[in-house]
């Protein structure tokens, strides 16, 4: 099989919130947006995209305001950083929003030195350094 992993999708309550949260913590930008009969979508990815997020905003969600976590407590999406520092910052600017999951800490290889923040509706992000894959 010469299939390919190419997104991930998750369901969100505020897809304006939801593209905000991932521009300012990640280095994802939302390049598609679209309405349809019963949701809102927005595509993100990186400059130079393998992988990417589909974020769905279903109206029915949108009315409810309750969140839609599809990642927790453990689940996550992982983002390798370049420098110990980088992980650092990301957690000084979740400090900054209130929403940091897990606190910089280091663990045995390979997991490496990481934290984790929650996006708008409490799905688990990581930043890490050291892990590779």
């Amino acid at each position: 099989m010469a299939a390919r992993f190419t997104h991930l999708a998750l369901p969100c309550r505020d897809l304006d919130a939801t593209i905000a949260w991932y521009e300012a913590h990640t280095p994802m930008r939302a390049f598609h947006r679209r309405v349809d009969e019963e949701a809102e979508v927005a595509w993100l990815a990186e400059d130079d995209p393998s992988v990417g997020l589909v974020i769905v905003q279903t109206f029915e969600a949108r009315a409810s305001g309750e969140p839609q976590t599809t990642l927790s407590p453990f689940a996550h999406l992982g983002f390798d950083v370049d420098d110990p520092a980088e992980v650092d910052a990301a957690a000084v600017l979740g400090r900054a929003s209130g929403c940091v999951h897990w606190e910089p800490a280091n663990h045995p290889p390979p997991v490496g030195y990481l934290c984790a923040l929650t996006d708008p509706d409490g799905n688990v992000v990581e930043f890490s350094y050291g892990q590779g894959l």
